[in-house]
């Protein structure tokens, strides 16, 4: 063959190549550097050899460089983080929205609380408001840090607000005297509140009522928190060296070929993202176990477990409590001279000491609820809208190929080495397990990230469910357990409650609980109380009538005081 000839025909190869593909390397240095992949001084302005490159090699000649390779696969990994974040942002949204939205309906619910128990103090029991304010505002304090996750004791907050309040009771109700009691003596009423049980089964009933209600609110909030770290660590997932390999292969290669608008072919994108999110398909089922369970615990947080009416009405608890140390006033008076002596009290002028007239009107309001903002409804809505990312994490990869990464149907495509009609491979599913047959990526395991993160909602699904419940002091004391958790935290009836008979066959007498309500500074609401005695106390707004031993009581009072002064 003539050599001349030979080489008149090589020549016209590559003036042919350079003519068709040199423009081409245009395109890939004005994309490099439209994407901000990196800069563009060192890029080839014509094709080259790619015999340097690792991932992108071809027989042909390519416009990348070894160097573009790298900063490729950095672009890659960026881009399916972005979508994923992306994608996850309007359910992140939706939680962290929503979390701050409970957060402050649940303060404001707590000062309103606070407000009313404080109203009762300065309308019904006017010189004991001042004393009382601080253990008031400790005892909302402590429902507030609960809920917010802080590890106190609801029996323990309960029982010290009632402690505190027994030396004030005794001070201005049933021992009155011209100046106050001792602060040692004070001291020692307060210690023996637990043995002399002034407030009757009130404070077990406080308990028990706070308890039912504080527990699953503080659950909701938990596990809500507990979303929002789930969609922060899979839109941080660390990928493995295979996964960034297949990505830089399905998003960049076709880069140095020129092909730079051309997008990969369904059934690869499919391959190649499924792989890199296979542990991350893992967490589907629990996700899904998580948004029923929130669901399930919201819809019962109703009643004796909703939290804006138990503690809306606790103090009408704190005003029966009051009301029944008054009637039992002789007793608990020979009661606490047995275990602290005679009364020893301050120099000076007393606080106040006569029954308080409630008819004075104060200018303190409490607030009025609207009922567009109680947490029910929030909760409500809130679950409404999270019902629609049940299935988030089962079909992302799906979605991130149909929506954002691969060529329409019909269209030519990308199928890792060349642009092609239709992709041929086979197509695996979701999951670690489908991976084994993965013809574009390697999956060794489940990422220890998402074992952590699974392994955290499997515990805070349990909580959410009942089957490991907390006591009333900490969620982190755990115990196993049977049944829903509002059924574990309340049951039906309990000696709390009031409501439980021995095993004897003997009825327990039932303290009623009042509905005292302070809408309005001077309300007119009937209310009855039975005694120990069967004996029956009426209030009427600001009146206290007492029969038999409360009138009994102030007359020994009087005379007590008359001749302490004589």
């Amino acid at each position: 063959m003539d050599s001349g000839w030979l080489l008149s025909v090589v020549f016209a190869v590559v003036i042919g190549f350079s003519l068709e593909t040199a423009p081409n390397c245009d395109e890939v240095r004005k994309v490099f550097q439209l994407r901000q992949i990196g800069p563009v001084k060192s890029l080839p302005e014509i094709p080259r050899a790619g015999s340097d490159l690792q991932v992108c090699s071809s027989k042909s000649l390519t416009c990348c460089t070894k160097k573009m390779e790298e900063r490729y696969q950095v672009a890659a990994r960026n881009d399916i983080q972005h979508l994923l974040q992306t994608s996850s942002s309007s359910l992140k949204f939706l939680i962290s929205r929503n979390v701050a939205a409970f957060q402050e309906t649940f303060e404001t619910l707590i000062r309103q609380a606070e407000n009313y128990t404080n109203t009762l103090f300065h309308t019904t029991y006017r010189n004991m408001a001042a004393d009382t304010a601080t253990s008031v505002r400790e005892l909302f304090t402590d429902i507030g840090l609960f809920v917010l996750g802080s590890e106190v004791s609801i029996e323990e907050f309960i029982n010290r607000f009632f402690d505190s309040l027994f030396p004030l009771v005794y001070n201005h109700l049933i021992n009155p005297g011209l100046t106050d009691i001792a602060l040692d003596y004070a001291e020692c009423t307060r210690m023996a509140r637990r043995d002399l049980n002034p407030f009757g089964n009130i404070p077990k009933l406080a308990v028990g009522q706070i308890g039912r209600s504080l527990l699953p609110s503080r659950v909701f909030l938990q596990a809500l928190n507990l979303g929002i770290e789930v969609i922060n660590t899979t839109d941080h997932l660390q990928y493995t060296k295979e996964c960034n390999r297949a990505l830089l292969k399905m998003q960049y290669c076709p880069h140095c070929q020129g092909l730079t608008q051309s997008k990969p072919c369904m059934g690869y994108c499919l391959n190649v993202v499924r792989g890199c999110l296979a542990s991350m398909a893992e967490i589907d089922t629990h996700w899904r176990e998580y948004i029923k369970s929130l669901e399930e615990l919201s819809d019962g947080m109703l009643g004796t477990h909703d939290i804006e009416q138990v503690l809306l009405n606790l103090h009408s608890l704190v005003n029966d409590a009051v009301m029944y140390a008054q009637i039992n006033g002789p007793k608990l008076s020979v009661q606490v001279n047995k275990a602290c002596g005679h009364p020893s009290r301050k120099p000076g002028h007393s606080s106040g000491g006569q029954l308080e007239d409630n008819k004075r009107d104060l200018t303190l309001k409490a607030p009025q609820r609207e009922s567009e903002e109680t947490l029910a409804s929030r909760r409500k809505e809130f679950i409404s809208s999270l019902r629609l990312y049940r299935t988030f994490y089962g079909g992302l990869a799906d979605q991130l190929c149909v929506s954002e990464l691969a060529a329409a149907d019909g269209l030519s495509c990308w199928n890792g080495a060349d642009v092609v009609k239709s992709y041929t491979l086979r197509v695996v599913g979701n999951g670690i397990k489908a991976q084994s047959g993965n013809p574009e990526v390697k999956v060794k395991g489940t990422d220890p990230m998402i074992n952590q993160i699974i392994d955290k909602l499997k515990h805070v699904n349990q909580l959410l469910q009942g089957k490991s419940i907390p006591k009333y002091g900490s969620l982190d004391m755990i115990e196993t357990g049977s049944g829903d958790l509002l059924d574990q935290v309340s049951g039906d009836c309990d000696d709390e409650d009031g409501c439980a008979g021995s095993g004897s066959g003997e009825v327990k007498k039932e303290t009623k609980i009042s509905k005292w309500i302070p809408d309005k500074m001077n309300v007119d609401v009937k209310r009855t109380q039975q005694t120990e005695d069967g004996e029956t106390l009426e209030t009427s707004g600001s009146e206290i009538t007492v029969k038999t031993n409360l009138v009994t009581f102030h007359l020994i009072n009087v005379a007590t005081l008359l001749l302490s002064v004589w």
